[in-house]
């Protein structure tokens, strides 16, 4: 094989492996393409995706706000609990200090 013989050998493998790779493209390129239809169910789940994202927030809006009237709800509660021991206690004290003179007052008259 002398070198001219090689050089063109060379130049057609060359060629060949790009037409090879061009077909290759082309192909792939061919089988991936997205249609009309995929075009506008694609749009259609980001406008859904965007829909759902919406009620995601509005949704933790409302669990935030709802929370925090819970929370609130519950120190008011919690604050009556409070008055409520205090005025039992102050009832419990003063039934006990009554029980006290009336036992002393019987325990003088006799």
């Amino acid at each position: 094989m002398n070198r001219e013989e090689f050089i063109t050998a060379t130049a057609i493998i060359l060629f060949a492996t790009f037409c090879l790779g061009w077909f290759a493209f082309w192909l792939l390129h061919r089988l991936t393409r997205m249609t009309r239809a995929d075009m506008g169910e694609l749009e259609q789940m980001a406008q859904a995706l965007h829909e759902a994202e919406e009620m995601r927030d509005q949704a933790m809006e409302y669990l935030d706000q709802r929370e925090a009237e819970l929370v609130n709800q519950n120190h008011q509660t919690e604050a009556e609990l409070r008055a409520a021991m205090d005025g039992l206690r102050d009832a419990r004290q003063e039934a006990e200090e009554l029980r006290a003179y009336i036992e002393k007052l019987n325990s003088e008259k006799r």
